[in-house]
């Protein structure tokens, strides 16, 4: 049963650093976009999004409940989950570009707050977390189906 529980953790935290990767893959993608929304009449450069988790455990007492394998505790619910996806709201960069479509009556241009060294960091930390839980998943399933070739 502890093999299962594990199996639940692992995957998803697969689901939620697949999303990670989606919205960094989002942010990279509209890194020089200068008009993604209209906001008060006016146009705004894409905001970089980012991810925020959460373990699916609220308290102590459920963490242990769950530890101590009591009925109360649910070990379905453990792993994290992504609760909401928000937005950065650093400062937009400005540039000086009077050519530019988008640039306001001084010439200056407001482009995206998204940072492509910040979020190759994001990147590779996502990747790796991934990686981690893929491999202890599969090193759960080489258990399990070991338990079940000593059964034979």
């Amino acid at each position: 049963m502890t093999m299962f529980y594990s199996m639940g953790i692992s995957s998803s935290a697969l689901t939620a650093q697949r999303l990670r990767l989606d919205v960094i893959s989002s942010n990279m993608a509209n890194v020089d976009t200068t008009r993604e929304k209209l906001v008060d009449g006016e146009w705004q450069p894409y905001r970089r999004k980012m991810v925020v988790m959460q373990p699916n455990e609220n308290s102590f007492s459920s963490a242990l409940n769950k530890a101590m394998g009591s009925p109360s505790g649910n070990k379905s619910s453990a792993g994290v989950k992504v609760t909401r996806i928000v937005e950065d709201q650093t400062p937009f960069k400005s540039v000086y570009d009077p050519e530019h479509p988008d640039a306001d009556e001084n010439g200056y241009v407001y482009q995206s707050n998204v940072d492509p060294l910040r979020e190759m960091v994001d990147m590779i930390s996502a990747t790796r977390s991934y990686e981690a839980n893929v491999t202890v998943f599969n090193a759960t399933k080489s258990m399990l189906m070991k338990s079940l070739d000593i059964g034979k």
